[in-house]
């Protein structure tokens, strides 16, 4: 069964292109016909690509990884930070921090330095601070928060990426391509889609089919989730048989031989 139908992807306007001298050739596949100047998507292709990229992700999920959201666009941010915590996901919607796969142990580092500003909140080493100390601290903190809060749990490298414009983003993507990290992507006719793994042709630029996609995708992921969860439970009830110590060459003989011993 399909997880997005035509008629919702219509409603929710992921058909709208942009103008068709900002388009880029790489997209024509995707592209259904042009209208006052505009591209129209192809809804059916979007429809079969949304289902391909939800059930790559409810695998992802389902092997108990993460995959990390991105989308700093006004339009998009808010939703994209609702549905990636609605699933449980680290999201980055403020700015990309530039080498943030490719120099991943540097992002650690900062994360870690909240935590421990919030250790010397609780161990009481702030009351021998000056003042100015403590508002200098708060800030950084809140400067940290504000950028990396979203993936404070993200302790190793994501195993995808979904982006929502994979043109203003383009070094998240640039590096994910470095890794080998997979991308899904919210593809419109002016963008590359070449360097996107799994691509969703649609609109980028509206709130509701940004929207319609991710409900879509999170849906997905959340089934992931209980898959995990239910498989975890079977195996717990079934109790995990003990693994077999493997046995040496010869040493079931040499056992055969102790067991004739024994008899005799």
């Amino acid at each position: 069964m399909s997880r997005t139908n035509f008629d919702t992807l219509l409603e929710a306007g992921c058909h709208f292109g942009h103008l068709k001298r900002k388009w880029n050739p790489a997209m024509a596949p995707y592209i259904f016909m042009e209208r006052n100047g505009i591209h129209i998507i192809d809804l059916h292709k979007t429809v079969a690509k949304v289902d391909e990229a939800a059930e790559a992700l409810k695998q992802i999920v389902k092997s108990g990884k993460k995959v990390l959201f991105v989308a700093t666009k006004k339009q998009a941010k808010d939703v994209v930070a609702e549905k990636a915590a609605s699933v449980n996901m680290p999201y980055v919607i403020e700015r990309w921090p530039g080498g943030m796969l490719t120099n991943f142990p540097t992002i650690r580092k900062a994360v870690k330095k909240m935590a421990t500003i919030d250790k010397l909140t609780q161990d009481g080493t702030y009351s021998n601070l000056s003042k100015r100390e403590i508002l200098q601290i708060s800030r950084q903190r809140a400067k940290l928060e504000k950028n990396l809060g979203s993936i404070a749990d993200l302790t190793r490298l994501p195993s995808a990426l979904f982006v929502v414009d994979v043109m203003k983003e383009h070094i998240a993507v640039a590096e994910a391509n470095r890794l080998g990290i997979p991308v899904f992507g919210i593809v419109d006719t002016n963008s590359n889609p070449n360097n996107v793994d799994f691509v969703i042709p649609a609109n980028d630029d509206a709130t509701k089919s940004v929207e319609v996609i991710l409900d879509a995708c999170c849906a997905a992921m959340a089934e992931g989730f209980e898959e995990r969860k239910a498989e975890k439970v079977d195996v717990e009830a079934a109790g995990e048989a003990p693994a077999k110590k493997p046995v040496k060459k010869g040493a079931s003989k040499a056992r055969a031989e102790k067991a004739e011993e024994a008899e005799a």
